[in-house]
């Protein structure tokens, strides 16, 4: 069991979600990579997406039906919460919590907040408004913490953050989806 497996966080193989929130924008995007072992089965494909006609955004890493399914699943807890992104979140963290056969990670965010969602029952605010998950989580998120300072834009940061995960990471494509919303912080 590695470390991570141990504390309860998973490590997903090909994908990399990054969420920047900065001066008055947040944006989601991710890679388009899909791979299947240490094969590149898709360079395209769409991680990141609209929520609750269109004023939620997010992005998963993990199994694609998982993930459908997980969004399925936010999109009606938003519903019945008038799209309260917080309580939302926590209702379906509540519920993944029990369903172990969904393996996947989100990042989700509105105007207000961004969240990580974790089949744990996390449900993480980041600091200083970046989040990142998968593969090459940790190289997007380093990069964006260090560009933080030196790029006010959250698009051009969020953009400029992938590419150098891109660069690094052999499960992550420099093919972005990008979704991005206009925020109050």
């Amino acid at each position: 069991m590695t470390e991570n497996q141990q504390h309860g966080l998973q490590q997903w193989h090909g994908t990399t979600i990054l969420s920047v929130r900065r001066n008055g924008k947040v944006v989601v995007i991710g890679d388009g990579q899909v791979s299947m072992g240490n094969t590149v089965m898709k360079p395209n494909a769409r991680k990141v997406r609209q929520l609750h006609d269109g004023s939620v955004i997010g992005g998963f890493a993990g199994a694609t039906a998982d993930a459908f399914t997980l969004f399925e699943r936010l999109e009606a807890k938003l519903e019945r919460h008038n799209g309260q992104l917080m309580r939302a979140a926590v209702e379906l963290a509540k519920d993944w919590r029990t369903d172990k056969y969904l393996e996947a990670l989100m990042i989700v965010a509105d105007k207000d907040v961004t969240l990580i969602l974790t089949g744990n029952g996390d449900v993480l605010e980041p600091i200083e408004g970046i989040a990142a998950i998968g593969s090459g989580g940790n190289f997007a998120l380093s990069a964006a913490r260090a560009l933080k300072d030196y790029e006010k834009d959250a698009e051009k940061l969020a953009r400029k953050s992938m590419q150098i995960a891109a660069e690094l990471c052999v499960f992550t494509n420099d093919q972005v989806t990008i979704e991005t919303l206009d925020s109050d912080t």
